[in-house]
């Protein structure tokens, strides 16, 4: 339920990131947009995770997850914002990202393509297609703004998928920092010809309060704690709580710019949903028990830098390794509880016990003895 919960949360900032990142591309060029999102995301991150170790055998696809996630996936976003409204973006990239997903999972074979997917994948595709066909007569630059948009959605695909086997092994902070921080430097290389058109003085504080909220809620917050519901339940269900982001989309588009879509797009939408949606559900039930598999070796170190960030007064005890020092209890849950820190890989044949867990000094176990009534563990429990 705890997952599900952050996953709404995680959908409502990104839906209101459409009608934000819109208001910022009516200020300033669409490349120093999508950078200075990404520049004060990056800056948050870093400074609220405190860099966390990242080793050198991981950097480039770490790098190369950031290449796709953030820096392509922003650099056709802000584009087609510039070209297209934001209700229109709230519209195909939330539609089109679990569908290319579940394209993809049939291409490497790991969904299997039966007939009531077909379907789904077949009204999914009208609807993109009636959808297009709804688009007001505004010219030719609304047209290729939304094809840009279906191109972000390819990447924000690619990048659920490549960042999944990254966290077997990484911290979703880890990550999420690094990642974030390759795509900002390769979006400001990008937007550096850009900076000599913008009227810096001009720029009034709202417009720098929108790349605050921008950067460090939409971004910051929102990145590390989906990259933690990707690691506890998988990319694919993970990916269709972003049904929800039309909704909290369409909502602040009209609400803060006061944009619509038109009556044949609305249909074109319904279709897509309920295409989606069917196939978003039915790979769930087909990977379920791949999903499920890593849930218990990777809880701890992705939930930590979810609590770092949400509670930025207890990451000193997240992350700094004194604390784990000086505790008083006996070195095998010391060592046990080392598991839970972000730096130290845990070991997958232990079930790795929760703080409230230790504070009650409750016994660990180990599953491959499989025996919670260990005489040892409940002398260990009596001593503390």
């Amino acid at each position: 339920m705890r997952i599900r919960l952050l996953l709404i949360v995680v959908m409502a900032l990104w839906g209101s990131a459409f009608a934000s990142s819109k208001a910022a591309v009516g200020d300033v060029p669409h490349e120093v947009a999508g950078f200075l999102r990404f520049l004060v995301g990056a800056f948050v991150l870093l400074v609220a995770l405190r860099a966390p170790r990242l080793p050198a055998a991981e950097v480039p696809r770490v790098v190369g997850v950031g290449m796709v996630g953030v820096f392509g996936y922003n650099a056709l976003f802000f584009l087609a914002l510039s070209l297209a409204p934001a209700a229109d973006g709230s519209v195909i990239v939330p539609m089109a990202a679990p569908v290319c997903t579940v394209a993809v999972g049939v291409l490497l074979g790991r969904v299997r393509l039966s007939g009531a997917r077909l379907l789904g994948l077949a009204l999914a595709a009208v609807g993109g297609i009636v959808f297009f066909l709804g688009i007001p007569d505004t010219g030719d630059s609304r047209l290729l703004g939304d094809l840009l948009f279906l191109g972000a959605a390819a990447c924000w695909s690619a990048y659920t998928l490549l960042g999944a086997p990254l966290l077997s092994r990484l911290p979703a902070a880890t990550v999420t920092v690094y990642a974030t921080a390759a795509g900002a430097t390769a979006l400001g290389l990008l937007a550096a010809p850009a900076f000599a058109d913008v009227r810096w003085s001009e720029l009034g504080l709202e417009f720098w309060l929108n790349q605050a909220y921008l950067g460090a809620l939409p971004t910051a917050l929102a990145y590390v704690l989906y990259y933690h519901a990707v690691g506890r339940v998988g990319p694919t269900t993970a990916t269709s709580a972003m049904f929800l982001v039309p909704a909290f989309g369409l909502t602040c588009a009209w609400v803060v710019l006061g944009e619509s879509i038109a009556p044949l797009q609305g249909i074109g939408a319904g279709l897509m949903f309920v295409g989606a949606w069917t196939n978003t559900r039915l790979a769930v039930d087909d990977s379920r028990s791949v999903d499920s598999a890593p849930q218990v070796a990777d809880s701890a170190p992705l939930a930590a830098p979810v609590v770092a960030v949400l509670e930025p007064s207890g990451s000193a005890g997240l992350f700094d390794t004194s604390t784990l020092d000086a505790d008083p209890r006996s070195e095998s849950d010391r060592s046990t509880a080392n598991s839970d820190r972000p730096d130290v890989e845990p070991d997958p044949s232990t079930v790795v016990p929760t703080p409230s867990e230790f504070d009650s000094a409750t016994t660990t176990s180990n599953r491959t003895t499989g025996d919670r009534s260990h005489g040892s563990d409940r002398s260990v429990a009596r001593r503390q």
